[in-house]
């Protein structure tokens, strides 16, 4: 019954992790941008994001955000203020390099933080994100055998679906490689970040206003 469960869980949540979203934005923005390093920040900070809530679900912790709509209404607004800020950063940072010399400049330095940046950017990314929690808890308990130890069965479905992600991660992470040289030049990466913020704002927008 464990073994059955972990390959159900993992067809539902490998469909979620192959479907274009914010975390797949994020990654290939990093990544093409030549920063491997932040890149795979973003993706274990992300990562870490789906275990803890795999955690807090298998705990019960999560439950508040279903019974609760001032705790649900509470993480929205701020997951949705922060992905306006990040997507709004990424325009103006846009706008800004294109008063700044001709696409013909040569390569841009990397953005500076490194692998700890990314990471922090892709946990809080995906921490203030209050469907992960609705999803987990309307999900996670349906794939958890009776007999089984439910915070440990918990544990390792959402390992499966961190699993998943690490491995589609690596293929946007190498889809990105080949598009490394072009999207490192400066009007490239000014399209780049117009699309991504764009992107970004959107989802900000449609987590602020939807129910």
């Amino acid at each position: 019954m464990v073994i059955t469960a972990l390959w159900s869980f993992a067809l539902v949540v490998g469909l979620l992790t192959i479907t274009p979203g914010l975390d797949t934005a994020l990654i290939l923005r990093t990544a093409a941008r030549g920063e491997q390093r932040r890149a795979w920040g973003v993706v274990l900070g992300i990562q870490t994001g789906t275990l803890c809530w795999g955690a807090l679900t298998s705990a019960g912790v999560t439950a508040l955000l279903a019974a609760s709509r001032l705790a649900y209404e509470t993480l929205r607004w701020a997951g949705a203020a922060y992905l306006l800020w990040m997507g709004a950063r990424m325009l103006w940072e846009a706008r800004g390099r294109s008063t700044v010399g001709s696409a013909d400049d040569g390569p841009e330095p990397a953005t500076p933080g490194g692998f700890a940046a990314g990471w922090r950017q892709g946990l809080v990314t995906n921490l203030l994100n209050p469907k992960m929690g609705v999803f987990y808890v309307a999900v996670l308990p349906q794939f958890i055998p009776a007999t089984a130890p439910h915070f440990l069965m918990g544990l390792a479905l959402a390992s499966v679906h961190v699993l998943l992600g690490v491995l589609w991660a690596a293929v946007l992470v190498g889809f990105a490689r080949t598009l490394r040289d072009w999207l490192r030049k400066p009007a490239a990466r000014r399209a780049m970040d117009r699309v991504t913020g764009t992107a970004i704002v959107g989802f900000g927008v449609k987590l602020a206003v939807g129910e």
